[in-house]
């Protein structure tokens, strides 16, 4: 007997009849999965189950002032981030030389949730001991995937870190990614087919550059709000770009942390292959079923390379060219 699918397959069966009113009524395309489907609400394509939890989230959520939310588009670093700030902001509490660290026992996706995926997914409001999870001592910390302009922070003065990635690198990875989660024994998604999807726009919170200007955007009018973080930077530079997002979440590091050498120990705590060979990173499983190690794969820049052909990048680098001229961005 086969087993049943995982919650993440079951992107249709939690919807509220609202829900399912909704998207009735909303462009739909082929989605990543076989018989699955994306809708496209204000600008953006979404899972339904995904679709659902954000508007749930905007209609419930309360914001503190002191909240700290990690920004992505899917596949640009986000496990990596939430490792480093969530490192950044619990310092204090969990020193990053301690052998007890919560990183060295659990993912970083369940140290801190998505607020619309892991909170508000299914229509479910989120609980005191759900938002604990996701939280400092004294601050909030919440990852979305959720364009700027659907982020319910009106007025708020909370600090969003938005980490971009290569447009090109951001595809393999997604593709790589989305093929391990299809059903046991489904043949993988070609990738000129998903590739044709990603230049279209047509995938889970896509258009990418459509996200990727949102926050940019927001981040040149609102720099002390919004840090536009690079992938590629963080790679190539780390402990500069460490010390960047401590001043920006307003804990830099001390002149004794600086001497004790906290940034390089963040730095080996969170390296790619120390969270990589951790076991609950080998062996674990998220609560949807996603098994961790499906988080590590490469993590490198320029892996596009080894993936696109010429055509391929010349095209995706055409369309990036053009959706980001006259905008001062460059990735």
């Amino acid at each position: 007997m086969s087993s049943p699918n995982p919650k993440y397959l079951q992107q249709e069966e939690s919807l509220t009849l609202e829900s399912k009113e909704l998207i009735s009524t909303l462009p739909r395309h082929n989605g990543w999965f076989d018989s699955t489907h994306l809708y496209l609400y204000r600008g953006f394509w979404y899972q339904p189950d995904h679709l659902q939890a954000v508007i749930s989230c905007q209609n419930h959520f309360q914001p503190r002032h002191s909240d700290v939310f990690l920004a992505t588009y899917p596949k640009c670093g986000t496990t990596w981030l939430k490792a480093i700030i969530f490192t950044i902001l619990n310092r204090k509490h969990f020193p990053p030389a301690s052998q007890n660290h919560p990183l060295l026992t659990t993912n970083p996706h369940q140290l801190v949730l998505s607020l619309e995926i892991d909170l508000y997914a299914a229509n479910q409001l989120p609980t005191a001991s759900a938002s604990a999870a996701s939280s400092s001592p004294s601050r909030r910390f919440f990852s979305t995937h959720m364009p700027h302009a659907s982020l319910p922070l009106p007025d708020s003065q909370c600090k969003v870190v938005y980490a971009c990635r290569n447009a090109k690198d951001t595809f393999v990875s997604l593709w790589h990614f989305m093929n391990k989660l299809r059903p046991q024994g489904a043949p993988e998604m070609d990738m000129e087919t998903a590739f044709q999807m990603f230049c279209d726009g047509a995938v889970g919170y896509g258009p990418f550059w459509d996200h990727v200007l949102g926050y940019w955007r927001r981040s040149r009018k609102e720099p002390e709000r919004v840090l536009f973080v690079r992938y590629e930077d963080m790679k190539e530079e780390a402990a500069v770009q460490v010390r960047r997002l401590a001043e920006f979440l307003e804990c830099g590091f001390s002149a004794a942390e600086e001497e004790e050498g906290v940034v390089d120990r963040i730095l080996d705590l969170t390296s790619f292959e120390s969270m990589r060979g951790s076991e609950v990173n080998r062996v674990g499983r998220l609560g949807n079923g996603i098994e961790n190690k499906h988080f590590f794969r490469e993590g490198v820049v320029g892996d596009w390379k080894n993936c696109l052909s010429a055509q391929m990048a010349q095209k995706l680098d055409r369309i990036v060219e053009e959706k980001f001229a006259g905008t001062g961005l460059f990735i």
